[in-house]
């Protein structure tokens, strides 16, 4: 117990020295700049140039619900996994730090991007979105990562249909389900609980949708279309079945209450989020 209150410790002091070291960094620059709480963001982030999240991937996906289209985020992983640590601790506990897979920037090469970015000498990329609407009212929050239809109580069957439209016009036949709900991923979002769950990993700037029926009962002759895509062009329509229900977006921080009868829309077209993506992540795209 001792050993993770220590591992827990350093976990803490060496995501405030990032903290520290990002500020001292952009001190240095010709630049305005501010800190924002993550917990303080409450309002859309306009007026700026770029926006730097530090901390990890749920820091990042927190700072996107209050950006549209036309500022960039910077990514910054201020406590990366380190694996000679994993492995000497495997046994004990787990110790895995921060996976920061759509974050560019460590304290190793914070400042050589920001001068790139400063100097135009590098572009961010442009990574789709979910658009989210209730009975034909879109929701404020795009997901960035995935969306998840359940019951708020995970051992309660959830009860839904769905079928795919492209403008309007069917082009799925109507699925009833009985299952532990429903999961919606982007491209971003499909190497998170969607691999986890056996879904693949898609092409980082996809704009294609991943979904996947967990956990269903009986599907008989529909097990098949129990995991599929969504194209861009194309909306999946869902009606729920049960008296109570949760959209969960990019995680438990932002839900979404539902009840029967409401109908639910995920689609990819929404604004894209602009963010410098790790380098290896764009390889994997040539």
């Amino acid at each position: 117990m001792l050993q993770v209150l220590r591992y827990l410790d350093n976990r803490r002091l060496v995501h405030k020295n990032a903290i520290s070291f990002c500020q001292n960094i952009l001190k240095k620059k010709a630049v305005d700049w501010k800190v924002v709480h993550r917990t303080d963001l409450c309002q859309s982030i306009r007026g700026v140039d770029l926006v730097i999240s530090i901390g990890g991937d749920g820091t990042l996906l927190q700072a996107s619900h209050f950006m549209d289209d036309s500022v960039p985020i910077l990514g910054v992983n201020s406590d990366p996994t380190q694996q000679e640590e994993v492995e000497e601790f495997g046994e004990e506990f787990d110790a895995t730090r921060s996976t920061g897979y759509l974050c560019a920037a460590t304290t190793d090469n914070f400042e050589q991007l920001v001068d790139d970015i400063l100097q135009d000498l590098t572009e961010p990329s442009e990574v789709s979105r979910m658009a989210i609407s209730v009975n034909s009212k879109l929701i404020s929050t795009f997901a960035l990562n995935d969306v998840l239809v359940a019951h708020p109580c995970p051992a309660t069957v959830s009860r839904f249909s769905f079928r795919i439209r492209k403008k309007g016009i069917s082009c799925s036949s109507l699925l009833n389900c009985r299952s532990s709900g429903l999961r919606v991923s982007t491209a971003a979002g499909s190497t998170a609980a969607m691999l986890s769950a056996g879904g693949f990993t898609m092409p980082i700037l996809s704009k294609e949708l991943q979904y996947m029926v967990r956990e269903p009962i009986s599907p008989g002759a529909s097990v098949h279309s129990m995991h599929g895509l969504v194209k861009f062009e194309e909306t999946m329509d869902i009606t729920w079945f049960c008296r109570e229900g949760n959209i969960y977006i990019d995680g438990s921080h932002v839900v979404h209450s539902i009840q029967q009868g409401d109908t639910i829309g995920l689609s990819s077209r929404a604004p894209m989020l602009k963010v410098y993506l790790p380098s290896h992540l764009l390889s994997q795209c040539v």
